[in-house]
């Protein structure tokens, strides 16, 4: 009995010491953490999250400072200020990414994931980690996926009872040219825009319509100045949460670990979040005055049939290769 209590002292002041260790190994750090919503809105509420993780895991050491609302520029501008260190971490919509690793487009192909269980099952999974994966060759490390949500069109002009009625509207959408695509493929007139421009852009009828998950609606103030919500469900945004790997390369292996342990566990939360506040954000978006409508299924079908020359023309640039693995992990999703 004595000799097991000593090895049990002996291990916990092993344990102790290596808590120790590991405790010195973590420095003082700031970081920036750059978003396109504002304060409110399920993202942000998920960086809360990961600086609340960090200060406590560092024993606040590490500072997460947020920067959302679009303060230090568009997505565009954000991701090149990660390549060139001056911002540390941002969080935006993985198909931008496009711009950088050509496969990350697949994440914009409309009708792409039948629910947000399917899309986590990819995104969590090899393919999204190996997405990531490519990203480090541009200056960028990939930590989690967070979630924006499926995207609705909202506009200022008309109801949206069949596709026909969506021809002609000037519809924002997120600089990328698939989306650029599958609007024209409508018949409706794209307009590539940075977000933070989007809501005075709509304001002076520049734009008829925009389209963005319910929760950036609402949290965006668009019902002030749209009138007509249709409920689509047209494309499912998956977030990335990205470091700059000037300054990833900096941190120590433990560093590196907690940050990374933390941006899965503010996701989990994040994803939570958003998905409880859908039906009162809907509500929310009725009671600000904006008149909901939803296409019938035979329309719903003819949306997605206008869609398919989309996904095959960009299925050749993402690569078949690419398409056919995400493919094969719905299809075993599906089974």
């Amino acid at each position: 009995m004595k000799r097991l209590m000593i090895k049990t002292l002996v291990a916990a002041a092993a344990l102790a010491t290596f808590g120790l260790a590991t405790a010195q190994d973590i420095k003082e750090h700031t970081i920036k953490f750059a978003h396109q919503n504002p304060k409110g809105h399920p993202i942000v509420m998920g960086m809360e999250k990961f600086a609340e993780i960090v200060a406590a895991k560092s024993g606040g050491k590490i500072k997460v400072n947020l920067f959302p609302g679009g303060v230090l520029g568009g997505d565009a501008p954000n991701v090149s200020g990660l390549q060139g260190g001056t911002i540390e971490m941002v969080v935006l919509n993985s198909g931008i990414m496009a711009s950088q690793v050509k496969e990350f487009a697949i994440y914009d192909f409309p009708f792409l994931f039948a629910n947000a269980k399917e899309a986590d099952a990819v995104v969590d999974g090899p393919f999204g980690k190996k997405l990531h994966d490519k990203l480090q060759e541009k200056g960028i490390v990939g930590l989690a996926y967070w979630e924006l949500g499926f995207r609705n069109m909202t506009n200022s002009k008309r109801a949206i009872n069949k596709v026909e009625d969506l021809a002609g509207l000037k519809i924002r959408v997120i600089p990328n040219p698939i989306n650029l695509d599958w609007v024209k493929a409508l018949d409706a007139n794209p307009t590539p825009m940075a977000f933070p421009e989007v809501y005075a852009a709509l304001e002076s009828k520049a734009l008829d319509g925009q389209e963005n998950p319910l929760n950036t609606i609402l949290a965006n103030k668009f019902a002030e100045v749209q009138k007509h919500l249709t409920l689509t469900n047209h494309v499912y945004n998956p977030q990335s949460v990205i470091v700059s790997k000037k300054f990833w390369d900096t941190l120590t292996n433990d560093e590196k670990k907690l940050l990374a342990d933390a941006a899965v566990e503010a996701g989990k939360y994040q994803r939570q979040t958003a998905r409880d506040a859908a039906g009162a954000t809907l509500e929310a978006l009725k009671k600000a005055g904006m008149q909901v409508t939803e296409l019938s299924p035979a329309e719903m079908a003819k949306l997605r049939e206008k869609m398919k020359p989309v996904i095959a023309k960009y299925s050749s640039g993402v690569g078949e290769s690419t398409v056919n693995e995400l493919m094969a992990e719905l299809a075993k999703l599906r089974k």
